[in-house]
């Protein structure tokens, strides 16, 4: 069964449904942020090399955060809501909705954190000369494509896909368990989704279009049926974009062309 036939299991629980609209609600501030964001002047650090500051990586990491938000939430309804649901019969001395709430917090939190080692990273792509700079996008389109036909994409992606089956297999009770169920399943995520974001940085500079591209692509992944599937593709699809950009330089420009976040 799917994530999303897994999540309508569910949908008649009020505190369930609570916590969907709430989660939406703080995922749609966060679009209108990012559309806001990519309609003011492109963000400098995307078109040109910066020199490594903490304040720089702090404002990316703030960014990356908020709309990590925006493209990441919306698919992780299924699994929040369903652990929501399990919570409802829970005797305990705290509210009950604190343990949700933890939950997405955590897992929100570890998509923040991770657009730290992005921030490095393109930074010293930045660094490279034109040439050895669009060798590297390629690079990065090829390796993002073998990731998504690779079994570690597929082993990542069918836990994402099962939130009924993650909660069996890695259940703990109390606040702690809140922060290791959040925990684990976060980096399930992440090890699913890393490669696009990349992607997302890399070859599409952040603009509005990858960022709703990539959010399709995660949604799809994940809540649609033979969701494998349309990751097998979309590595297929990367695969061609990198040997295009390897054998023709020249289309970084237009790939990063709607550089804004």
């Amino acid at each position: 069964m799917s994530a999303s036939g897994e999540y309508f299991m569910v949908v008649r629980d009020r505190a369930a449904v609570v916590t969907s609209v709430i989660l939406l609600l703080i995922a749609a501030v966060a679009w209108v942020d990012v559309v806001r964001s990519s309609l003011g002047d492109p963000d400098m650090m995307m078109t040109m090399f910066m020199p490594m500051t903490v304040s720089d990586g702090l404002a990316f990491v703030a960014s990356w955060g908020i709309m990590m938000t925006a493209m990441m939430l919306p698919s992780a309804l299924p699994m929040i809501g369903l652990y929501g649901a399990t919570q409802r019969g829970a005797a305990a001395p705290r509210p009950r909705g604190v343990p949700v709430v933890v939950f997405a917090f955590v897992y929100l939190a570890v998509w923040a954190a991770f657009g730290a080692p992005v921030y490095v990273a393109h930074t010293f792509l930045m660094a490279l000369p034109p040439t050895a700079f669009a060798y590297g996008i390629a690079v990065v389109l090829l390796a993002a494509g073998a990731f998504q036909l690779s079994p570690l994409k597929q082993a990542c992606l069918r836990v994402c896909r099962s939130p009924l089956g993650f909660l069996l297999g890695h259940w703990r009770a109390g606040l702690r368990g809140s922060l290791v169920l959040g925990w684990s399943h976060a980096v399930y995520c992440l090890g699913c989704c890393w490669a696009l974001m990349v992607v997302l940085v890399a070859a599409g500079a952040m603009g509005l279009a990858w960022v709703l591209l990539i959010a399709a692509v995660v949604a799809a992944e994940k809540l649609l049926p033979r969701g494998e599937w349309i990751a097998r593709a979309t590595g297929g699809a990367l695969l061609l974009l990198g040997v295009a950009v390897a054998l023709h330089p020249a289309l970084v420009t237009a790939l990063r062309a709607g550089h804004a976040m």
